[in-house]
C-alpha cells in the first residue's frame, strides 16, 4: 500500500519536531515523492548525514511502501 504525501510529511515532523516539510508526489501515484526537509539538526553534518536522518524518520517504509523519495535537506540559515 502506497503512503500519503501527509503520512510521510507527519512522520518526518514527528522525528524531527519542528521541521519545515515539503512534499511532492512526483507522478500522481503515491509512490514516487520529492521531499524538502529544513531542520536544526542538519547543521554541520554532510548531506549524506542529513538525508539517513531523514530516512531513519521513515521507519523501514522506504523500499517497501514508499518506493522513491527524491531528498533536499538543509539547516534553517543554509535556505
Amino acid at each position: 500500500m502506497a503512503m500519503t504525501a501527509e503520512e510521510i510529511a507527519m512522520m518526518i515532523k514527528e522525528a524531527l519536531p519542528g521541521a519545515e516539510v515539503h512534499i511532492q508526489d512526483l507522478r500522481g501515484d503515491g509512490d514516487h515523492y520529492a521531499a524538502h526537509v529544513i531542520h536544526e539538526s542538519f547543521r554541520g553534518l554532510s548531506r549524506v548525514k542529513q538525508h539517513q536522518l531523514v530516512y531513519k524518520s521513515l521507519k523501514g517504509k522506504m523500499g517497501e511502501q514508499l518506493h522513491a523519495l527524491a531528498l533536499q535537506t538543509a539547516a534553517p540559515a543554509d535556505t
